[in-house]
């Protein structure tokens, strides 16, 4: 018998989700598991223990996608077959035990609602590593834990905080008299979010600086938790240091921390002064044209949070 795990396209989303893929491995030890997701979220998915297979979505016209999976699917019996996206696909194979994402609910975070979907409690979000990531992430910023990481990119330009606020934030925590001022600065992100990173990197002197940009998602993971403290938008750089139990400041502006803040005891929002409701409820707002919807959150917010939940451990 096998497992098959429909799940994100976006690396976030899949990071949220493999808590309850956690469980399912768990539960059914020795089960080949085949993992259906879109391109960018396979690379959160390579180190998977017993994975038989990831199958890429790559849209179509029509939703022809669906009917790809369904033909590398159709002729197996499934032990268990968990559907995150709400498509036709468990009416139309073979399974055991089927399951279902179940409609969003007001005010309950996107790691509850996956846990909902097998009518189980939050189940934390795990993320599997091989030991080439380990060893590439310990030949980027080395063993040591003088860290901190920021991640100043995101996938929409209005809930990207200002670079220069970064740039302020990072001069504030680790320039001279800075309460991490002996720590370094690794800087995560896409390749595309390396104009962001340059100012930040610009500001401070290069020997306190790690560029981690393009890094691969497993081995970036595996170099953040190393790192006392990681500062960074709505993003899936914010969702990737959660899942490693590391203090994670995730920074919200035009985008509802309660279903998407970062999860887990460590887990810090520092939001905007202005509500959601208030940034994109203008009759001028529009979601492909806007710019950053967030420079309204000042550096100074973001330190003083810092200081106010980790000042007396993670500082001194």
């Amino acid at each position: 018998m096998a497992i098959l795990f429909i799940t994100s396209t976006h690396i976030g989303d899949a990071i949220l989700s493999t808590g309850l893929l956690n469980q399912l491995i768990s539960e059914f030890p020795g089960d080949p598991v085949t993992i259906a997701c879109g391109a960018p979220a396979a690379k959160v998915f390579e180190a998977v223990p017993g994975l038989r297979r990831i199958h890429t979505l790559r849209k179509r016209r029509h939703s022809l996608h669906w009917l790809d999976l369904w033909r590398t699917t159709a002729s197996k019996k499934w032990r268990v077959l968990v559907d995150l996206r709400r498509t036709l696909l468990p009416y139309l194979l073979r399974a055991q035990s089927k399951y279902t994402l179940p409609k969003t609910q007001n005010s309950i975070h996107r790691v509850e609602l996956i846990s909902n979907t097998l009518s189980l409690p939050p189940l934390n979000p795990k993320v599997w590593i091989g030991e080439h990531h380990e060893d590439r992430a310990c030949a980027l910023v080395g063993k040591g834990n003088d860290l901190i990481a920021m991640a100043p990119g995101a996938t929409w330009q209005g809930k990207i905080w200002p670079a220069q606020h970064f740039v302020e934030l990072a001069q504030r925590l680790l320039g001279k008299g800075g309460p991490l001022e002996n720590c370094r600065l690794l800087l995560v992100g896409a390749d595309s979010e390396r104009e962001a990173a340059r100012s930040i990197a610009e500001a401070l002197p290069s020997s306190h600086v790690i560029d981690g940009m393009g890094v691969d998602v497993l081995s970036t993971y595996a170099a953040l938790s190393r790192c006392r403290l990681f500062v960074g938008n709505d993003s899936a750089m914010m969702h990737l240091a959660a899942a490693t139990g590391r203090p994670t400041v995730g920074l919200f502006g035009p985008t509802r921390d309660v279903f998407y803040g970062p999860w887990g005891d460590n887990g810090l929002v520092v939001r905007t002064p202005e509500s959601v409701e208030d940034l994109i409820g203008g009759a001028d707002y529009d979601t492909h044209t806007t710019g950053t919807m967030m420079a309204g959150l000042k550096a100074k917010t973001v330190e003083d949070a810092i200081q106010d939940r980790w000042g007396g451990t993670l500082l001194h």
